[in-house]
């Protein structure tokens, strides 16, 4: 009996282990009207394809600055050639509006895509980035690697602005 519960025990500790997903990395650029857009890197979809697309959110520490989802039946594939603009793709796709981003501050993206024919393919993609003010007045998008934490990752980007 103790060896059954032992077995048992280990069973129901590794379940969660091994059906957890993998986060990927999504990628920041500069888009139409010079607004971020958002999209897998792609070594994402080199590796494992190119998933559907379910939804993007914007966030400023943990308050959302801007979110859109597609409805259950509809969907398309979002390939690391293709981004979405912040803001909104299609205005009759539900989405909250979006709020105005500031430069220096740090947000996170966040997309989730549909469960595909494999696991190992992630459900969440997500990636950091702000808006870096140039000299000349101008605002860059600036992609921010994955830790954030390099001072190179964050040039143009103010951390003591940055919101947690």
């Amino acid at each position: 009996m103790k060896l059954f519960l032992t077995l048992c025990l280990a069973i129901f500790l590794t379940l969660p282990a091994s059906a957890a997903r993998r986060i990927g990395e999504a990628q920041v650029r500069t888009g139409k009207n010079d607004l971020p857009c958002f999209t897998l890197a792609e070594r994402e979809e080199q590796r494992n394809g190119i998933p559907e697309f379910q939804s993007v959110t914007v966030r400023d520490g943990e308050r959302i600055v801007w979110h859109m989802s597609m409805p259950p039946e509809r969907t398309f594939p979002l390939a690391s050639s293709m981004c979405i603009t912040y803001g909104g793709m299609v205005q009759a796709l539900p989405q909250t509006p979006a709020a105005v981003l500031e430069s220096g501050i740090v947000y996170t993206v966040q997309l989730e895509t549909r469960p595909g024919k494999s696991a190992a393919i992630p459900l969440r993609y997500v990636a950091r980035f702000c808006l870096a003010r140039q000299t000349d007045g101008k605002t860059l998008v600036q992609h921010i690697g994955a830790s954030g934490r390099r001072e190179q990752d964050l040039r143009g980007c103010h951390e003591e602005k940055a919101r947690r």
